[in-house]
């Protein structure tokens, strides 16, 4: 059962600035903190000047990520100057990553506090005393029974695991959130019926490896079917799966069930073998084939995305000219493509920077290229269909034109006028760019 806490009365309310940086993991641990500061008297605002609580949430994953936030901390310091009684506090894997040196680089903040420690923010925070840091991974914590402030839009993202178990050697993700755990089942279910009587038309799962969901019996392919049932639901996604826990179960649920969603990540990192074993990634580039060409196969129209690493250690031109050949005839129908970033307490940590920037980007500025000619082709092959887009909001341009996804995922503008957020359209597409596709209302 979701805990809705009474909240706290606090005369006048302390106000709370939350700033979120990473994974959309991290923006869902940010609608948790929320929920959970609303209900001891927090009161969120935007303006940083008028809060009384500053909070960065933040991610571990590549070093540029924490320099921002390193920066982004020096900014928000002269607020904490201004008025000292202001506490200043960093959130996330950063906290768990940088746990030994943060606060010699940043004596000024008043609590670190990892991704298990949110339960305790409303304590922590009213502890005036010395810098606080609660980094302790804690393989019971779920949050199952807490609500989340989702934020506004028709999309609501729901943790359904925390953690990963899978230790690619790039990857600091084991270390700074902790072991897989699942919530049970009824309590993944009691929220998407919370996040559906607020609105919300589209459920996210997420996961580190989200389809190594597991517990009580309810694999995650029964998990998508169970949530397929809830009324008034119209859409479901998840991400990000691991190729390896791509299962029977999980494929009849995409082909069979409408309301999942015919979209898949499916991270690739590598296409050279040597590489794929050095990253511990537990599939080979011909059992990633196979797998590959079986969704294709098996689930009508499915859209497919990736993930691939540039300049991982050791990797020579001929394991790169693999993965560059690999794209091109593999063709996701968009891909995040990265240079790669050495991160202490990885595995891969130890065998050093064997590549040059200059060199790694050069190979990531060639997968950029064929990828985006990749896409323009694909995204072009639907100009004339009618597609069905959920409404998520204005668009950047033109004025009066609304943004919303396709239900392959894929980005669609048209003239919104008279529509609302949250709504289903048809549109039929007119034209296309490598990114966006331009539509029409019937």
């Amino acid at each position: 059962m979701i805990e809705e806490e009474q909240v706290v009365n606090a005369e006048p309310k302390r106000k709370v600035f939350l700033e979120t940086y990473g994974c959309q993991m991290n923006f869902a641990d940010s609608e948790l903190v929320g929920g959970v500061l609303r209900r001891h008297g927090y009161e969120k605002t935007e303006d940083p000047a008028l809060a009384d609580v500053l909070l960065l949430n933040t991610c571990a994953i590549r070093e540029h990520a924490e320099d921002r936030v390193l920066g982004r901390l020096s900014e928000l310091l002269r607020y904490k100057y201004a008025r000292p009684s202001i506490r200043l506090g960093l959130l996330g894997c950063m906290a768990s990553h940088q746990r030994e040196r943060l606060l010699e680089r940043a004596p000024y903040l008043d609590l670190v506090v990892g991704p298990d420690g949110y339960r305790n923010l409303p304590e922590l925070l009213a502890d005036a005393g010395d810098p606080l840091v609660e980094v302790r991974l804690d393989r019971g914590e779920t949050y199952a029974d807490l609500a989340p402030d989702h934020a506004p839009g028709p999309r609501a993202w729901l943790s359904v695991m925390r953690g990963c178990d899978k230790f690619c050697t790039f990857c600091v993700v084991p270390y700074t959130r902790g072991r897989e755990r699942s919530l049970p089942a009824d309590a993944v279910l009691e929220q998407v019926r919370s996040a559906v009587q607020a609105g919300k038309r589209e459920v996210v799962f997420l996961g580190q490896t989200v389809n190594a969901y597991q517990e009580g019996g309810v694999d995650f392919g029964e998990l998508l079917r169970r949530t397929a049932a809830v009324d008034g639901l119209e859409r479901i996604r998840f991400t990000s799966p691991h190729p390896s826990d791509v299962d029977p179960s999980m494929m009849e649920a995409m082909a069979h069930e409408p309301k999942v969603m015919p979209y898949i990540h499916l991270p690739l990192q590598s296409a050279s073998n040597p590489i794929l074993k050095a990253m511990r990634r537990d599939y080979e580039i011909e059992e990633y084939q196979i797998l590959l060409d079986r969704l294709r196969k098996e689930i009508p129209g499915v859209a497919v995305s990736t993930d691939i690493i540039t300049g991982f250690p050791g990797e020579t031109e001929e394991d790169f000219q693999k993965t560059a050949d690999f794209l091109k005839q593999a063709r996701y129908d968009f891909a995040y493509l990265f240079k790669y970033s050495r991160r202490e307490r990885t595995k891969a940590y130890a065998l050093g920077d064997t590549m040059t920037e200059e060199e790694k980007g050069r190979r990531l500025r060639q997968l950029i290229e064929q990828q985006e000619v990749i896409s323009g082709e694909i995204y072009r092959t639907r100009i004339g269909e009618i597609v069905e887009v959920l409404v998520e909001g204005p668009a950047k341009r033109p004025d009066g034109w609304v943004v919303g996804k396709t239900r392959d995922f894929k980005t669609a503008v048209f003239d919104g006028s008279g529509l609302t957020v949250g709504e289903l359209v048809q549109v039929r597409v007119v034209s296309a760019t490598s990114h966006t596709l331009k539509a029409e209302r019937l």
